[in-house]
């Protein structure tokens, strides 16, 4: 039976690019709904940016720019990084577009007719120095469960606590440091803790109701029991404040003016209205979709968002009258050589810089897929395990196969295949096309590093018969051409197989694999329709090159100067005994001191601490990055820098380095440069390659006079 489903992945939010863990996550998604597809089954995949909440705000205010055109500016970056690893969402949108606005202002007006809204006066954190209330993710402070440091207002990333931000002990506030005071406020509740929402995600939680998948429990065993932990604790569970007061970007609450819905209400909503959007393009019933009942409606998430999509996602779409979740799958993070990210560290990945240093994207959908499995559990990114997994599993057992049987086909056989003894009953064939029941099975069931496995055992079974029958030898003498092109032949069939296997994680290369055998799109029925005798390919071209370990040197480059401070001055302690000496005459030539100036010279230059708060590529230039420059001055500066060859952008974006504030504006070809930041690098570049832009101790502020 045809299924209608409806995927997405967590909304990212719009202050940033995408980093690995995006990457992760859409590959995962991607390869479940490309399997689905292959299955014959309607799939709408979508995804849009979470437009909202204090902090676009703040960091359009920042910019100089409205949080609309902001968030525009990052939503402009997401296709080269979509398209760059294959990603392919039906529709991308945004939560501040007109379908998202009205969608949440008409679950809200229903959650309310039917009695799950209300309101009460709370104490909240109020920044005197910023004159606003403070969101919680801009209040940190000490777990008020386990104790831990710098944990945001909301939720504990250590213990994984949920808590109102009054409950942080010792608070203070990210934006100004300053201690917040309490004020008062009126505010809106979903009443979360009303007995028919308690049992209702008991039920959906923990129970088997009717949409359950295949009649099991719908969540993982994980996700299941920390939900049990939620509605079992002491307190039970809580009403959720889902407003905010102006400032704020967001939606406004319907007949409440200066109230705006807390972004983690429309954020979800998000997932509708980007397929409201899809269906509005292209002629569809966006309504008729989400009453069928034989729809089903699947999100793939990361654990940090498990409470918000298993306790309020539901409860909001049960009791305002929608399509309710037939799963949320639930994954961990993504680590490198078992250590958390960190690009000081050198453990962190650009998904961009992996694509510029030529990469090849699948590589990284293979070895990603390869880890995955059902469980909540963690991805490592293992550098040496990368080389050696790409390079043995997609080189030396899949790619091996087309390139020592189709060269034989194309220059003695004219490209055509006997394929007369293809029959149902062929014992080698009959192995490898058996093994689709149970590969299907797997990833249907989202256990890709298994559905990879059992296919690579089904390629040594293909290899063990390549050496077995040797081709290359039957090709010497003609007495043995029939049997060489019965050998060439069935070996290429078993390709196709194993392309169809792989073809969900690996998109891109079986497109060139079907053009190489001269056929359709391959879908996974196609496994017992072999290829026809007389069928003729074209001739084999290179499919996939190995992974060159110089290339993961390249991806896990340290940034310089903090690569160069961690080897020659760890902190905290002296050089080591003969370092500086080292560091001075041997890896590194410094250039001879400039003449003695006095201090009044140095007084006329104006250094000031700046926030760059965002950095793009100059067209038509190759060595030119654009910074936009907060330097506390009340605007932004444009300032042009040549760091292009050190530095992504999205690498810079957030990060404060050193302005010379006071330098005359200089007019260039691709606009005015009002500065200069400041950067070092060494006198013999090529012996010393590298450019490291200046970046002060944390807690400088931007406007703050260097000297």
């Amino acid at each position: 039976m045809t299924r209608k489903l409806f995927v997405t992945t967590a909304l990212p939010y719009a202050n940033g690019a995408f980093h690995i863990g995006h990457i992760m996550e859409y590959i995962q998604a991607d390869i479940w709904v490309r399997f689905q597809r292959m299955q014959g089954h309607e799939v709408h995949f979508v995804g849009a940016d979470d437009a909202h909440g204090a902090p676009i705000m703040i960091a359009a205010e920042k910019a100089g720019v409205t949080p609309q055109a902001f968030v525009a500016n990052i939503a402009a970056g997401r296709k080269q990084y979509l398209d760059g690893f294959h990603i392919a969402f039906d529709n991308w949108h945004s939560t501040d577009g007109p379908e998202n606005h009205a969608l949440s202002r008409d679950i809200y007006r229903k959650l309310k007719a039917a009695g799950f809204i209300t309101t009460k006066t709370i104490e909240q954190f109020y920044d005197p120095v910023k004159s606003m209330f403070l969101p919680d993710r801009y209040i940190k402070g000490e777990c008020p469960k386990c104790g831990a440091k710098d944990q945001y207002g909301d939720s504990c990333e250590a213990c994984s606590a949920v808590y109102a931000p009054t409950d942080l002990k010792n608070p203070y506030s990210t934006l100004t440091g300053a201690t917040p005071v309490m004020k008062s406020s009126e505010h809106f509740f979903f009443k979360l803790s009303d007995q028919q929402c308690v049992d209702f995600l008991r039920e959906w939680a923990l129970g088997n109701i009717d949409n359950a998948v295949d009649g099991k429990p719908r969540l993982q065993p994980e996700v299941a029991n920390k939900a049990r932990e939620w509605l079992e604790n002491d307190g039970g569970l809580s009403d959720w404040d889902i407003s905010r007061d102006a400032p704020y970007f967001g939606i406004e609450i319907p007949d409440a003016p200066g109230k705006y819905f807390y972004v983690w209400l429309d954020a979800p909503v998000g997932y509708l209205a980007s397929l409201k959007n899809y269906f509005d393009k292209t002629g569809r019933d966006f309504d008729a979709f989400m009453t069928d009942p034989t729809t089903e409606q699947y999100h793939f998430i990361g654990k940090d968002i498990t409470y918000f999509h298993t306790l309020f996602w539901p409860a909001m779409l049960k009791f305002s009258g929608h399509k309710i979740p037939n799963n949320v799958f639930v994954h961990g993070f993504i680590t490198v050589s078992g250590e958390k990210m960190s690009k000081s560290r050198g453990t962190g990945i650009s998904p961009l810089r992996y694509l510029d240093i030529g990469m090849n994207p699948e590589w990284l959908r293979y070895y990603i897929a390869a880890k995955l499995n059902a469980k909540v559990e963690d991805v490592d990114f293992n550098p040496e395990d990368f080389v050696a997994r790409v390079n043995a599993d997609l080189i030396g057992k899949y790619v091996n196969i087309a390139s020592r049987a189709a060269g034989f086909i194309a220059k003695k056989f004219d490209g055509t295949l006997s394929m007369e003894w293809a029959t149902d009953s062929d014992p080698f064939l009959l192995t490898l096309r058996t093994a689709a029941t149970e590969i299907q099975a797997l990833f249907n069931g989202r256990e890709f590093g298994k559905a990879l496995r059992a296919a690579m055992d089904q390629a040594d079974i293909v290899n063990a018969y390549v050496d077995a029958n040797k081709p290359w030898e039957l090709a010497k003498d003609p007495a043995h051409s029939a049997a060489l092109h019965e050998v060439c032949s069935r070996l290429m069939e078993a390709f196709r197989i194993l392309s169809i296997y792989l073809k969900p994680v690996l998109p891109e290369l079986v497109q060139q694999v079907e053009s190489m055998l001269n056929l359709q799109p391959l879908q996974w029925a196609d496994v017992s329709v072999p290829m026809l005798h007389g069928h003729r390919i074209k001739p084999y071209t290179h499919l996939m090159q190995r992974v060159d370990p110089k290339m993961l040197d390249a991806l896990f480059e340290m940034p310089e100067q903090v690569a160069d401070t961690q080897k020659t001055h760890p902190l905290p302690g002296p050089l080591p005994e003969g370092e500086g000496e080292n560091r001075s005459s041997a890896n590194f030539k410094i250039e001879a001191l400039a003449p003695e100036i006095k201090i009044d010279d140095f007084a006329k230059i104006d250094l000031r601490i700046a926030m760059i708060v965002n950095c793009e590529h100059v067209e038509g230039s190759d060595k030119l990055l654009r910074l936009t420059l907060d330097a506390g001055e009340g605007r932004m500066r444009n300032v042009f820098s040549g760091i292009k060859s050190a530095y992504q952008p999205e690498e810079l974006i957030g990060k404060m380095t050193v302005l010379v504030a006071n330098l005359a504006p200089r007019k260039m070809k691709f606009g005015v440069s009002e500065g200069m930041v400041l950067a070092a690098s060494a006198a013999d570049e090529k012996a010393n390659p590298g450019i490291f832009i200046l970046n002060p101790w944390p807690g400088a502020t931007p406007g703050m006079r260097v000297g």
